[in-house]
């Protein structure tokens, strides 16, 4: 037939899924942590009065209102496909996962909507407290989204609290074994502090990018001061989560940290295989770069310690695609270990005074800025791609879960989606960039407050004019946006 030349429905439902969601992955990485950021400067000029933290957080209050956005549109997708390219995996695991994803609607979304309006347009018409409120109530909503997402998706990494009927649907036995399952913690961790270090990364390379024009800006001084500090304390928190993440990850899923460490053979003082090339067929891992006993002691902290190997399960358990899970494991580690040295460099330069002033660290954290971005993209494939072949690890196999529809039906909504994406997502990118290229101000203005347009019913008489935040008179049709 014509569309032999095609993969199979399973492989393009695979990639739409991962294109997708890594897409969508994209936005709260960075949401989560400048929700945040944006209540600590609210309530740094609530505290001190002093008007340049009103300025940055009005800066980025425009640049969370198009991100926050296009992370909740690109969000909608992914239950779309599920139900469509993966339905069996939605009966199947329905009655676990979702009323889980239920609970992320009603604790987070509707808190995150109900405050959202407030926060961004309400600084000039609610009282300075209440709009500090609702800023720290979206920033608890982000973070309340995360909690439940990631609970679920970690459930589906170490199932717990659950029987299984016979036509194969997973029933729940025990709720807090299934939202406090086993990875879950380390889980959540690593990605909230992961997102911190991601919005830390973007807005010092921004502030970055006006020192580097003008060394002499109050508001760009403050914003990369306020990233470094949180890059230098967050950093090696990380680091520290993900080891133990990592031990977590070698007691529920061994094999995963076969394929990270490139190990097929279960060994003692395993080496740290640097650089390398995981061979599937050959069933081994061309080594460029190792350092002996290294991958032993960071997995067991002992030096003679046993690690695990691929062959210790047979090849049909094994990860789908070791050098993807091999590569990404070090894309992440390798910008995370980068982006702690920044951090660290960043406090002696400030001790010397010389933290807004040095050119060559101002560069480097600008080239740092999409580091976050990158490193949080490289460890969900490497969560994602070492689960695999299943969905539900032990339990339910990926193959078992597509819908049985065929390659051209997937292949054309997958065509869709990446035109769709790259056009709307790609102008959304564009206009933060705009954003981005503009040095803060004095007097910085929040985002843009469009009156609303009467589109039935009877013509209201003239406005009345008044006052508006900056002064602008609402009611002159020459004064309005």
């Amino acid at each position: 037939m014509t569309w032999d030349f095609l993969p199979s429905a399973l492989d393009l439902a695979r990639f739409q899924f991962a294109f997708t969601i890594t897409f969508h992955f994209l936005f709260p990485a960075f949401t989560i942590g400048l929700a945040s950021f944006l209540a600590v400067l609210e309530a740094l000029w609530l505290y001190t009065g002093r008007a340049v933290y009103l300025d940055v957080f009005r800066y980025w209050l425009k640049v969370f209102a198009i991100a926050f956005a296009m992370g909740v549109v690109s969000g909608v997708v992914m239950s779309y496909q599920i139900g469509t390219n993966w339905s069996v995996f939605a009966d199947r695991t329905g009655n676990v996962l979702g009323p889980v994803m239920g609970y992320e609607v009603l604790t987070a979304f509707f808190l995150e909507a109900g405050f959202l309006g407030i926060m961004l347009f309400g600084l000039e018409r609610v009282g300075k407290k209440l709009h500090f409120a609702a800023t720290c109530l979206v920033a608890i909503g982000t973070l309340i989204s995360a909690f439940w997402i990631l609970s679920a998706n970690s459930w589906m990494h170490t199932p717990a609290g659950y029987s299984i009927l016979p036509d194969g649907r997973f029933m729940p036995e025990d709720w807090w074994a299934i939202v406090f399952n086993p990875s879950f913690p380390f889980r959540l961790a690593h990605t909230v502090t992961g997102a911190y270090l991601t919005t830390a990364f973007i807005v010092g390379g921004v502030a970055a990018f006006h020192l580097l024009r003008d060394s002499r800006n109050e508001r760009s001084r403050t914003m990369f001061s306020m990233a470094m500090w949180m890059a230098a304390i967050v950093a090696p928190v990380q680091i520290v989560i993900g080891d133990f993440h990592g031990l977590n990850t070698l007691e529920h899923q061994p094999q995963k940290v076969a394929a990270m460490e490139g190990h097929w053979e279960r060994q003692r003082g395993a080496p740290l295989i640097l650089l390398g090339q995981p061979d599937m067929a050959a069933e081994e891992t061309h080594v460029l770069l190792e350092i002996p006993r290294l991958s032993a002691l960071i997995l067991t902290h002992e030096w003679d310690g046993e690690t695990p190997g691929l062959k210790d399960v047979p090849p049909e358990e094994r990860p789908t695609n070791v050098p993807l899970v091999f590569w990404a494991f070090r894309v992440m580690v390798g910008l995370g270990t980068a982006m702690a040295t920044l951090g660290l460099l960043s406090l002696w330069l400030r001790w010397r005074g010389r933290l807004h002033d040095t050119r060559w660290f101002l560069r480097a954290a600008l080239l740092m800025g999409p580091a976050g971005l990158v490193a949080v993209t490289a460890g969900w494939i490497t969560t994602e791609a070492g689960r695999q072949p299943y969905t539900v690890h032990g339990l339910l196999r990926t193959a078992d879960s597509v819908s049985p529809i065929a390659a051209p039906a997937v292949g054309a909504s997958l065509l869709a989606f990446i035109l769709v994406y790259f056009v709307v997502f790609g102008a959304g990118i564009w206009f933060l960039f705009r954003l981005f290229s503009q040095p803060p101000h004095m007097a910085e203005e929040g985002p843009e407050e469009m009156e609303p347009i009467r589109t039935s019913g009877i013509t209201p008489g003239p406005a009345m004019h008044h006052a508006g935040p900056h002064g602008a008179t609402h009611g002159d049709p020459a004064k309005r946006h």
